[in-house]
């Protein structure tokens, strides 16, 4: 297993060893020890699994209470996973990192609890995967608009299909004049 740093700092790529023969293959996603290794001690309680049809959007979601990292991942199919840094003293506030991902390259993207965190799919379905570091909590969750412009994602779709939840997200601006922004 490896991890290449992503260009905004405390994001990383992880690349499982994945032992492939003629009956198919296995790979470890996540160990505890090899994660540590990798500089990632990370305490994962919770994984969640969402299917989306093609050309769908989700998020762009985060949680500060309690925060919560994700380890995302594609099981079936193909998705462009995205994490945008909310933290207000990174020097890449406001930035967003994005990396296609697959079933078949078996990538994962993981950004800590001061991120938000999308996914577009980009095959007719796409598994996506994610281990949490914290608990689902509705109340302490939020959402940025997933074109905001002043982020500014390539998204692969120009008309995705998006929940309501998501078409009425805040915009970036919104989420900082709210007194929980200062959590990051």
């Amino acid at each position: 297993m490896k991890a290449e740093a992503a260009p905004i700092k405390d994001v990383f790529i992880i690349i499982p060893d994945v032992l492939e023969d003629d009956r198919g293959f296995f790979a470890e996603i996540y160990k505890k020890e090899k994660f540590e290794a990798l500089g990632l001690d990370l305490n994962l309680v919770q994984e969640n699994y969402s299917r989306s049809k093609k050309g769908v959007i989700r998020g762009l979601h985060f949680q500060w209470d309690p925060p919560m990292a994700k380890l995302m991942r594609v099981s079936r199919g193909r998705a462009f996973l995205v994490a945008v840094d909310l933290r207000k003293k990174s020097p890449t506030f406001g930035k967003w990192f994005g990396l296609e991902a697959s079933e078949d390259d078996k990538k994962q993207l993981y950004a800590p609890a001061s991120f938000a965190r999308g996914f577009c799919a980009l095959s007719d379905v796409a598994d996506v995967q994610y281990l949490c570091t914290a608990v689902y909590n509705p109340k302490g969750e939020s959402g940025i608009l997933w074109n905001d412009p002043r982020i500014g994602i390539t998204w692969p779709v120009d008309d995705p299909m998006l929940s309501e939840k998501d078409k009425n997200a805040q915009t970036l601006e919104e989420w900082l004049a709210r007194p929980e922004s200062n959590c990051f």
